[in-house]
């Protein structure tokens, strides 16, 4: 577990990015893996995968529920298929198709959903997704993952390869942080302890990770020890790190880029209160959709950065 230490915001690829490379990796090593897109193969990234396996890529076009029920169908035959699509278009318009031809019976498919989030941008409210955490934890027997970095997306990648069973992924468009140096380790439903700390938990996922390290920087050069965890699997989630969490510094923050309702927050907050009760707080999106806009000023704008976590960090403090 890494020492304090000033974080340096360098960024690198998007996770979309580094999801595509990692299926061509993948591709490479099992003619087994084969991929679905739904008319977005160079926003999603998984046209590196096309241009390199064209006889195990398939355009679905614009029918996300379709391209679902077709990557259940590759399951169901022996392939190990990914689905990508953007997240709000992969969720919402498949998700009949999720429930009943994924989560029901135990395909194996791998969804990967791209343009998470807010930090989509301009592309406005009717392409962001922000609920998807929350209904992909509610089908039951799925993975849900939301990697931080490059490094992290293509291990958990890999991961979701190997797992037997649905997994979905969330990824985002803009370049995120370097959280990660190549050659560290990630397992499914375990969380990663990025800065100690015994005062407060800042539990966080995606871009909120590179902004909780910042604020616990902010934070550190006030006299405020502040752990730091990766909470990149929402499901199953590392319900010993939390009761560790909760046990040790006694109170918790959960930063993500998610509506409140719903996400990783609420799933944190119930394994608190099945184990350990401490004063929560919580850094997301509160009950609105947001406007077209710069990512950054987005985040800026609906609470998202650094500056709102330290926020949180100081009103659950006082009430510790």
């Amino acid at each position: 577990m890494p020492a304090k230490t000033k974080f340096e915001v360098k960024l690198g690829p998007a996770t979309r990015e580094a999801f595509g490379r990692a299926l061509v990796e993948l591709g490479r090593e099992n003619r087994d893996i084969v991929v679905c897109d739904a008319d977005l193969s160079h926003s999603t990234m998984t046209t590196y995968f096309a241009k390199e396996f064209p006889d195990r890529f398939i355009s679905c076009g614009i029918a996300e529920a379709n391209m679902t029920a077709i990557g259940a169908g590759l399951a169901l035959a022996g392939k190990i298929p990914f689905v990508s699509s953007f997240s709000a278009f992969a969720m919402n318009k498949g998700f009949e198709q999720l429930r009943c031809c994924v989560a029901y019976p135990q395909v194996n498919l791998k969804v990967v959903g791209t343009h998470s989030g807010i930090s989509i941008g301009e592309d406005g409210p009717s392409q962001m997704s922000i609920e998807e955490i929350g209904l992909a934890c509610s089908l039951a027997g799925f993975v849900v993952i939301a990697p931080a970095d490059e490094v992290s997306t293509k291990a958990l990648v890999r991961a979701a390869a190997a797992h037997v069973g649905p997994v979905f992924i969330r990824t985002g468009r803009p370049k995120a942080a370097i959280i990660y140096q190549p050659g560290q380790k990630f397992e499914i439903g375990k969380a990663i302890e990025l800065v100690e700390g015994s005062d407060v938990t800042i539990i966080a996922s995606g871009l909120l990770v590179a902004q909780a390290i910042l604020a616990s920087d902010t934070l550190d050069a006030e006299g405020v020890s502040v752990r730091v965890i990766d909470m990149h699997t929402a499901k199953p989630i590392d319900r010993e790190a939390i009761h560790r969490a909760a046990s040790e510094t006694g109170a918790i923050v959960v930063a993500e880029e998610h509506l409140v309702d719903g996400g990783l927050g609420v799933r944190v907050a119930q394994v608190v209160a099945e184990t350990q009760p401490c004063p929560m707080e919580f850094v997301g999106i509160h009950d609105t959709y947001a406007e077209s806009g710069q990512p950054d000023e987005l985040l800026d704008k609906y609470g998202l950065i650094a500056r709102d976590v330290v926020a949180a960090v100081r009103k659950v403090l006082a009430r510790k």
